[in-house]
């Protein structure tokens, strides 16, 4: 395990040496995505100024959920770029992962480590900026568990959206090439997750709730963090089912991966 880390963490710092050689460049990235990013909510707000409230939630509410959803992608997106179906499907189509697989070293280690895309820290910082201005928009009454929690959601999000990268890379054996389906879970479930899942259709709310339960990795931890009423009247718990749900979503992912590993066939090239 010590040795996988300090693979994984050499291979990192190979990537950040190679995109920070040119500062300048690097540092104008970030602050482009992290404008690019921003002009998206900034646009949203000012739309919602019309109305005051969507479903009784505020301004600064809502800011509070696009903050998680956007810090918790973009730390994903850059830890498990490797596993980005758009990067991984090239590299089983011209045949890059079998030289992966003959080296010693674990595969998921060196698909980890194979990319690290650092303009993603615009979208960290865009997605930390709206979920500052949203805690001093609400002021929430804050506890030491919920000081605790706050995190355990992010890294829970981090973790599913990352199983649904892999899940959608293990695809990518039998298809070559990547599917939309991943793309709509992964990046339509981070703007779904961006606002309350009340305003959604039941249809809606039963897949994102009973088959691929969204709804408790955002929505009601922030009706915990907010003080706010459940306008769904689940159970008292449903605000701490995060962790359960990103490990179940971390099981999955990670048997799925060993099953396509193991009947992995390469494609010749």
């Amino acid at each position: 395990m010590r040795h996988s880390l300090l693979i994984f963490w050499k291979l990192i710092q190979v990537q950040i040496r190679s995109q920070t050689q040119y500062r300048f460049s690097f540092l104008s990235e970030v602050l482009t995505t992290t404008i690019f990013s921003g002009i998206y909510f900034v646009s949203f707000a000012l739309i919602l100024q019309r109305f005051n409230t969507v479903v009784g939630w505020t301004l600064g509410e809502i800011a509070f959920l696009v903050g998680m959803t956007e810090t918790s992608f973009g730390i994903m997106d850059l830890i498990f770029s490797g596993f980005d179906p758009d990067y991984f499907a090239p590299m089983v189509r011209i045949g890059r992962l079998d030289q992966l697989l003959v080296r010693p070293v674990d595969i998921t280690v060196q698909v980890l480590g194979s990319r690290c895309v650092l303009r993603r820290l615009g979208r960290i910082l865009e997605g930390l900026a709206v979920l500052i201005f949203g805690f001093i928009s609400v002021q929430p009454e804050w506890t030491i568990w919920k000081t605790f929690y706050l995190p355990i959601v992010l890294i829970s999000q981090v973790i599913c959206m990352g199983s649904l990268f892999m899940i959608g890379s293990t695809i990518t054996f039998w298809t070559i090439q990547r599917i939309e389906a991943i793309n709509i879970l992964t990046y339509g479930g981070n703007e779904l997750m961006s606002y309350p899942m009340n305003i959604y259709p039941r249809w809606i709310l039963y897949i994102f709730t009973y088959i691929v339960p969204f709804i408790f990795l955002n929505f009601y931890p922030a009706l915990f963090f907010l003080n706010k009423a459940d306008p769904l009247h689940m159970p008292e718990f449903a605000p701490f089912l995060a962790p359960l749900v990103a490990a179940g979503f971390w099981l999955i992912a990670f048997w799925f991966w060993g099953f396509g590993l193991r009947h992995y066939q390469s494609t010749g090239t």
